[in-house]
């Protein structure tokens, strides 16, 4: 049951990892991980987390990497914000996307929390639009997006998460 108490915004962050600045610009990787265990399991997403109270962006996006993959980023900046209303999970969040690099290049994302993700994998820009549109289009697939990934494409057209 749904109390007033519980009926809040909550800020969330969540982190391009670009797995490297000389790679095709116009379709970056980076990596994605099937959530487990929290509201849109089942789900892939980028890693984040919530926002702490005094804490800014950036710094929260390379705190939740480094909790949850291992990785120490660099050049941590705000691409963008997206109004993400879940209305089957009764949670609505304010999501910060952030984009950022790996401090080295060959680093790796381990699987540090594994009751929070299944695992983590490279993908492509071009992967990710063309499973947004299939999604939204109704069809099932074996990668469905967690709702801030889809809100992303359909708030925010055109965005591109540069290096």
């Amino acid at each position: 049951m749904t109390t007033a108490a519980s009926r809040f915004v909550r800020v969330g962050v969540g982190a391009f990892v670009l797995a490297s600045p000389h790679e095709n610009p116009r379709n970056p990787r980076f990596i994605i991980g099937k959530r487990i265990n929290a509201h849109g399991a089942g789900t892939y997403a980028l890693p984040g987390g919530h926002l702490e109270f005094g804490e800014d962006p950036e710094t929260c996006a390379a705190r939740e990497l480094l909790e949850e993959t291992g990785l120490v980023v660099k050049n941590v900046r705000f691409l963008t914000a997206t109004n993400d209303y879940m209305p089957a999970d009764d949670k609505h969040y304010i999501t910060l996307f952030m984009v950022c690099e790996r401090e080295n290049d060959d680093s790796e994302a381990q699987l540090l929390e594994p009751d929070k993700c299944e695992g983590w994998e490279w993908i492509s820009w071009e992967d990710l639009l063309d499973w947004v549109s299939r999604q939204r289009n109704g069809e099932v697939i074996d990668r469905r997006l967690f709702d801030p990934f889809l809100n992303l494409i359909a708030q925010r057209p055109g965005i591109f998460p540069l290096s």
